[in-house]
């Protein structure tokens, strides 16, 4: 589907994190907030650093209480791991029916092998068969995403990502960083157009409708030690991500709020619909299915 720039529809995607909550409804009420919006996939991190919920465990929740969206959990393994991993994030695929996506956080070499699990075995062969891989999920396998920020992670990303994030302060360093991505994927012997590049932001909307604080606004967001920065109202971020994709530099951004239900709701209320509006967004999910959403086809067994 095509906006009103003539490119692809922007892609979306928002942080669920909330570090005081302990407790799955407050991430049911946010994964509907962004189901609301439309938005792509919501992410979750991984707990196992700190006190808190299971990011699987929780998502599972979200599963039965949403529709549409995508759910992307981290989920943190050392290789030995991988096989459970593999299944668990395969289960939540199945019980969202095809809306499961993982976020890999692990050493390059155990991504790398993580990544290749689902492809260890025909599409129906069950568990317990074979000791060494997993059962493919009916939609080929969960949608795989990496942050892109270091070179191994980078590397991990074009060979076999299907969403990488990046971390930019600028139109330019983002443009610098989807096209460095696009050539190792096509190193790697994959159509550049099959990796689905997203900006990530932290985004504090406090400032409501007022401008953008300076050196966060038309320039672009500010690079802080927790990464880019865009502090100001939802009118300015709708323009900026408006901008960045109608300058084709990314696919679309991943969010996080900084205040997380606070600044939920003006993306969804505010930015997302300023975006729909300009035929930037989407307004109804058209498909079921996170591939549906990212437009990504489903993949092919490479045994078959």
């Amino acid at each position: 589907m095509a906006s009103s720039n003539g490119r692809g529809l922007v892609h979306l995607a928002a942080a669920l994190d909330q570090p005081s909550a302990y407790d799955a409804l407050p991430y049911v009420e946010a994964a509907r907030l962004a189901e609301r919006g439309g938005l792509d996939f919501v992410t979750l991190d991984d707990t196992l650093a700190r006190p808190g919920l299971d990011a699987l465990a929780v998502l599972s929740r979200v599963a039965s209480a949403t529709g549409r969206i995508g759910l992307v959990p981290t989920v943190t393994s050392t290789h030995p791991e991988l096989f459970h991993v593999q299944a668990a994030v395969a289960t939540l695929d199945r019980v969202s029916r095809g809306r499961a996506g993982w976020r890999i956080d692990s050493s390059a070499t155990g991504a790398e092998a993580a990544a290749r699990l689902w492809d260890g075995r025909e599409d129906d062969t069950e568990t317990g068969d074979l000791p060494n891989g997993g059962p493919r999920p009916p939609h080929g396998r969960p949608v795989r995403v990496v942050d892109a920020t270091d070179e191994p992670a980078r590397r991990t990303a074009a060979r076999y990502a299907d969403v990488a994030l990046v971390r930019a302060a600028s139109a330019a360093q983002a443009a610098a960083e989807r096209d460095q991505l696009h050539a190792m994927a096509a190193e790697f012997g994959r159509r550049p157009d099959e990796l689905r590049v997203l900006a990530g932001l932290l985004v504090d909307l406090g400032d409501g409708e007022h401008a953008a604080a300076p050196g966060h606004g038309g320039g672009g967001p500010r690079q802080t030690a927790q990464g880019p920065l865009y502090r100001g109202g939802p009118v300015d971020l709708a323009a900026l991500i408006a901008t960045w994709h109608g300058e084709g530099v990314v696919d679309g951004f991943h969010l996080t709020p900084a205040e997380p239900l606070r600044d939920l709701e003006r993306l969804v209320n505010g930015t997302v619909a300023l975006l729909q509006h300009r035929g930037l967004f989407r307004t109804f999910y058209p498909g079921s299915t996170l591939r549906e959403h990212l437009d990504l086809a489903v993949p092919a067994h490479p045994c078959g």
